[in-house]
């Protein structure tokens, strides 16, 4: 299957359905507030090494946490109840979405560059993109931030400052989007930690279903 070359001067992507088994679909293009949106109503992403050319994604298998069936451990269960949490919403997009890039520069490394900071910073100044972290103690615990459009919330990265941060972060916020009917967390990607916290595959059948249920949502 070919990866297609996007016109930097046109805003358009191939159909999903052509992408790779892996995933990819094209390279190329920009990162403007508009592509972005079409990209994410389509179900296709970017995720690329900073310096290196735009890659964009569109895995057909997609991994997602329902809101409803998020999986909160006994021994974490057990945490919360220990501790106060309070959850802040858009306190800082900037500042959580940095955090999120320090931590992983950290360890297993980042595709979240200066690039991608400017542009999901611009999603978020048009109210396409929000950030949420979690205080426990009255201390800055951890925290996330993504993309939502309509009923779809579309995750991107995590931060934790302190043990369960981004967990306690993640389970939080599932329980707001229960309550504000959001249809799914798009997770992009299968990982063992997303897993144990209620995230399974679904079709892209099923996944182009939920989408254009949750898009026809917006206001």
């Amino acid at each position: 299957m070919p990866v297609f070359r996007l016109n930097k001067n046109e805003i358009s992507f191939p159909d999903p359905r052509l992408a790779r088994e892996d995933g990819l679909l094209c390279i190329g293009g920009d990162l403007s507030v508009e592509r972005l949106l079409l990209a994410y109503s389509h179900g296709i992403f970017p995720w690329f090494n900073p310096g290196e050319e735009i890659l964009w994604w569109c895995p057909h298998e997609r991994f997602l946490i329902f809101p409803e069936n998020i999986h909160v451990s006994r021994t974490m269960k057990k945490y919360m109840r220990k501790h106060a949490f309070q959850l802040v919403i858009n306190r800082d997009f900037q500042d959580t979405m940095h955090r999120c890039r320090i931590k992983r520069e950290q360890h297993e490394g980042t595709w979240i560059g200066d690039e991608m900071e400017n542009a999901y910073l611009a999603l978020y100044k048009r109210g396409f993109a929000v950030s949420v972290e979690v205080y426990e103690d009255e201390v800055l615990a951890g925290g996330l931030y993504g993309v939502f459009i309509g009923k779809c919330f579309f995750g991107e990265s995590m931060f934790s400052e302190k043990e369960n941060g981004s967990k306690a972060a993640l389970i939080i916020w599932a329980k707001i989007l229960k309550d504000r009917e959001v249809g799914f967390i798009d997770c992009q990607f299968y990982t063992e930690h997303l897993a144990r916290m209620g995230g399974q595959y679904v079709s892209w059948q099923k996944y182009e279903e939920l989408l254009s249920k949750g898009l026809a949502l917006t206001p």
